[in-house]
């Protein structure tokens, strides 16, 4: 079993609204609240971040898969949304939306679009971070796959 350690230095200043910073590899950045929970927005903050991992895991995962699946594309493209709800003062993140747009070569088959819609979907259940918040964060998924003529 091979097990790989990640590490994060962090340093918060201050009280509530102030700024802090973190360093993990190659990600340094300022850190504090977002404007919509009644910070200052500077730099990013949790919500964006666990979004980020999310989303990042999953088109790594998805890329991978259709790699190893031959399954050629034009390019692989995603929004993703996180929600967030806040009730009586609790801050409770509720469903992470991945939408990625999969266009295959202008010459992809109706069975190289079923492969990469199923890849899409396989991607979702097997990407790590989905995997660590499974039974406290939904995540979803609103894949779409078109080939290079229908852009």
């Amino acid at each position: 079993m091979a097990q790989h350690s990640f590490h994060l230095k962090a340093n918060w200043p201050g009280l509530r609204n102030d700024v802090g910073e973190i360093e993990s590899g190659n990600l340094t950045t300022k850190i504090s609240i977002p404007t919509e929970m009644d910070g200052p927005g500077v730099g990013t903050n949790p919500d964006e971040m666990l979004l980020g991992a999310a989303a990042t895991c999953y088109i790594i995962t998805l890329a991978a898969m259709m790699e190893r699946s031959k399954l050629e594309k034009e390019s692989l493209t995603m929004e993703s949304e996180g929600i967030v709800d806040v009730t009586k003062g609790v801050i409770t993140y509720r469903k992470i939306i991945h939408r990625p747009l999969i266009v295959l070569k202008a010459d992809a088959s109706q069975k190289d679009k079923e492969l990469a819609q199923r890849l899409a979907e396989k991607a979702e259940t097997s990407c790590m971070i989905t995997r660590a918040i499974q039974g406290n964060v939904q995540v979803s998924l609103q894949a779409k796959v078109i080939t290079g003529q229908n852009q």
